[in-house]
């Protein structure tokens, strides 16, 4: 039994590992559009510089409504007031776009957290990674994904929402099972893990045409962590 979970452990943390990597790709993948267009930035000052040499200020209006409309898509989506789940949120908000899927999101959290960054990446990236599998088998126009996060006393809730086909998921063993193969079953795993190590909540819930899930964790460390 000892060697069974031994065995698991390693393939479970070889699976953090490569979800942490992949999360990191993609946060840099978004600050490297956002590079990109800074480096154009310089270009569009010269363009508007020769219209307004020109007195040509109709030019220039249309010139600027489409910097407006360029930089609305490069621009951070989400605010939330913590650097690191910014970066993470944002990055898997502009993979749903990419893959046609809709984010409504609306999250506000402190600027430090008692939680590490890696914990934060496995829960939020496991959440959103689940939400956009389910939604890709649906019509474009039918998908959707909703993220609440905010701070409830002393606890971060977070809230998930994805639709799905119609037909309320059934539990097996008490959890619900997974349909996207081992890797997967492999992060839904770790993220349980994390929050009973936080000392928090966890809930899922699937309805017919949707499936939430919904995650508490203190925000408050016990007395005796400041003499670990």
């Amino acid at each position: 039994m000892g060697l069974f979970s031994k065995v698991i452990d390693k393939r479970i943390g070889s699976y953090q590992q490569e979800l942490v990597e992949t999360h990191y790709r993609e946060v840099d993948n978004m600050y490297r559009q956002i590079r990109g267009w800074r480096h154009d930035y310089r270009n569009h000052i010269q363009t508007m510089k020769a219209y307004a040499a020109a007195g040509d200020w109709e030019a220039i209006c249309q010139y600027l409504d489409l910097l407006d409309e360029d930089l609305t898509t490069v621009d951070t989506v989400i605010k939330t007031g913590n650097p690191m789940t910014d970066a993470i949120l944002n990055s898997k908000i502009s993979l749903a776009k990419a893959k046609h899927i809709p984010v409504v999101a609306d999250a506000h959290i402190p600027v430090k957290l008692p939680i590490s960054e890696i914990d934060l990446c496995c829960i939020i990236g496991n959440l959103f990674d689940n939400a956009m599998d389910a939604s890709l088998p649906l019509p474009e126009e039918q998908r959707m994904i909703r993220v609440y996060m905010d701070t409830k006393g002393t606890q971060l809730y977070i809230s998930f929402t994805n639709l799905t086909a119609g037909k309320k998921l059934k539990k097996q063993a008490g959890r619900f099972r997974s349909t996207k193969g081992e890797g997967h079953g492999f992060g839904l795993v770790r993220m349980d893990a994390i929050v009973e190590r936080l000392g928090g909540y966890l809930s899922r819930n699937s309805e017919d045409g949707a499936f939430t899930t919904e995650i508490l964790l203190p925000l408050e460390q016990p007395c005796n962590s400041s003499l670990k």
